[in-house]
């Protein structure tokens, strides 16, 4: 017989961003843009990608580990205030086992050198899956990349 549970955990990481508002929140929004930083191992062979970003579009995104397993990504947005606040739904499957279910929010505030990018995730892990800290970490490189792709010249986010 299968245990099921649910481990919750909530994290938060802050970011002070040399870029302004529109910049940092064109990154999340425009498919192309974000393709370019969504990602946390540049190793892994990406298998499909799509973004409809809207209030009630979804995201997708399969990877292949280097194994060859499939990670996959797939998301439904809830609320989206332009240049200040996304939300959305997610979940991740290793193979054709869900291993987790999360809330995320991202706000953006203007400063007087860029933005304030905050990132809340409130995630439920699945059935005895021992996350041992990655999705944090793998959260704190998708931001070190969005970070370094908005700050770079010529970033194509609007």
């Amino acid at each position: 017989m299968t245990r099921h549970s649910a481990l919750h955990e909530t994290f938060t990481i802050e970011r002070k961003i040399r870029a302004p508002v529109s910049r940092v929140f064109g990154a999340w929004a425009d498919p192309a843009a974000k393709r370019q930083w969504f990602a946390c191992h540049d190793e892994w062979v990406p298998l499909d990608y799509g973004l409809d970003f809207r209030v009630g579009g979804q995201e997708h995104n399969r990877v292949a580990d280097s194994d060859g397993v499939p990670h996959v990504y797939e998301a439904r947005y809830f609320d989206i205030v332009p240049q200040a606040r996304i939300i959305y739904a997610y979940d991740m499957k290793l193979g054709e086992t869900r291993i987790s279910a999360s809330l995320a929010t991202v706000t953006f505030e203007a400063t007087s050198s860029g933005t304030t990018m905050l990132f809340t995730e409130q995630v439920a892990f699945l059935d005895g899956y021992a996350d041992g800290g990655s999705r944090r970490q793998g959260t704190e490189i998708l931001v070190d990349r969005i970070q370094a792709y908005v700050e770079r010249p010529g970033s194509t986010a609007h």
